[in-house]
C-alpha cells in the first residue's frame, strides 16, 4: 500500500496558464439540496472554486434558489424543477464535472439526476445521499458508471451499497473493481482505491475533521480538480491530502467552512 503524499499526484495537478481564462479551467456542477438543507452544497460549491474550477453553478429546485442566490457570489445558481431538466442543463459539454449527494435528499428525484449525469459521461463525485439511494439496488448505479467517477463513502455508506468494511483497503479495492468507480473510503486513514488494482492511503487525518460538512468540502475539493482536467484517481488522492493539510493549518477549533479558507496556503506550497 502506498502512502498519500504530493509526489504521488503533484505532477498532475491542474495549473494556470499565462494566456488562460476561466472557461479553460472547466466548469463544475453542484445539486443543491433542498431549502433547508443548502448548507452542504453550498460549501462543496466554493472549496470547488477555491481549489480552481473556472466556474462553478449551483442546480437547485425553484423552491430554493433565493436561499442560493443570496448567499453565494463567485458561485452560480441554475433552476432546475426536474431530472429531465438538470439533463438538459449539464448536457452543455462546457459542463465537465458534477457533484451529486451532499444534502441532497434520499428520493427519487437524487436517484434520477444521478442517473442522468452518469448518462451524460460526465466526471461525477457521489456522495452521501447519492450513494444511499442506491442501498437497495446498488448494481443499477454500478451498471451506469461509464465515465470517470469517484464515490466517497464513510464506512456507513460504504456498507449500504457494498457490504460492511473490515479490511479497509481490500474491501476498498474490491469495492472499486465491483462498481467501476474510484472508492475514497473516509476515515483516519482514508483509502483512495481504483479499479486496476491502485491503492494510496491517507494516513493519520487531524482529528479536527471529524465535524459536520467536513466531507462536503472535500467532494467539492475533488469535483474542483476533476472540472479542471485531473483524471480521478489522482483528484481524489491530491482533494484528500488537501482536505487534511488544511485542517492541520487551521487547527483547533476548525469548523468545516473554515476548511477551504486554507486552500490557497495549502496550492500555494505546493508550488
Amino acid at each position: 500500500m502506498t502512502d498519500n503524499s504530493p509526489k504521488l499526484w503533484r505532477d498532475a495537478l491542474p495549473r494556470l496558464k499565462p494566456d488562460g481564462s476561466k472557461y479553460d479551467r472547466g466548469h463544475a456542477i453542484i445539486f443543491g439540496g433542498p431549502i433547508q438543507s443548502t448548507g452542504a452544497a453550498r460549501m462543496a460549491a466554493r472549496a470547488a472554486l477555491r481549489v480552481g474550477s473556472g466556474l462553478v453553478s449551483v442546480a437547485c429546485s425553484p423552491a430554493a434558489l433565493t436561499v442560493y442566490a443570496t448567499t453565494l457570489q463567485a458561485v452560480m445558481t441554475k433552476p432546475v424543477k426536474d431530472a429531465e431538466t438538470f439533463g438538459e442543463l449539464i448536457a452543455d459539454p462546457r459542463m465537465n464535472a458534477v457533484l451529486i449527494g451532499p444534502a441532497a435528499g434520499i428520493n427519487a428525484h437524487t436517484r434520477a439526476c444521478v442517473l442522468k449525469a452518469l448518462e451524460a459521461k460526465k466526471a461525477c463525485v457521489l456522495d452521501a445521499d447519492a450513494l444511499t439511494v442506491f442501498k437497495d439496488d446498488p448494481r443499477t448505479l454500478f451498471d451506469a458508471i461509464k465515465s470517470p467517477v469517484v464515490l466517497t463513502p464513510h464506512e456507513g455508506e460504504f456498507a449500504r451499497i457494498f457490504w460492511k468494511a473490515g479490511d479497509r483497503e481490500g474491501d476498498a479495492l474490491r469495492a472499486a473493481g465491483a462498481s467501476g468507480a474510484i472508492v475514497l473510503l473516509k476515515g483516519k486513514d482514508t483509502v483512495v482505491a481504483a479499479p486496476d488494482g491502485r491503492v494510496i492511503i491517507n494516513r493519520d487525518a487531524p482529528p479536527q475533521l471529524a465535524t459536520a460538512g467536513s466531507g462536503d468540502v472535500l467532494a467539492g475539493l475533488i469535483t474542483g480538480l476533476l472540472a479542471q482536467g485531473m483524471d480521478a484517481f489522482h483528484a481524489a488522492a491530491a482533494g484528500a491530502w488537501m482536505h487534511a493539510e488544511a485542517a492541520r493549518r487551521f487547527g483547533p477549533g476548525l469548523i468545516a467552512e473554515d476548511i477551504e479558507t486554507q486552500i490557497p496556503a495549502v496550492l500555494k506550497a505546493l508550488g
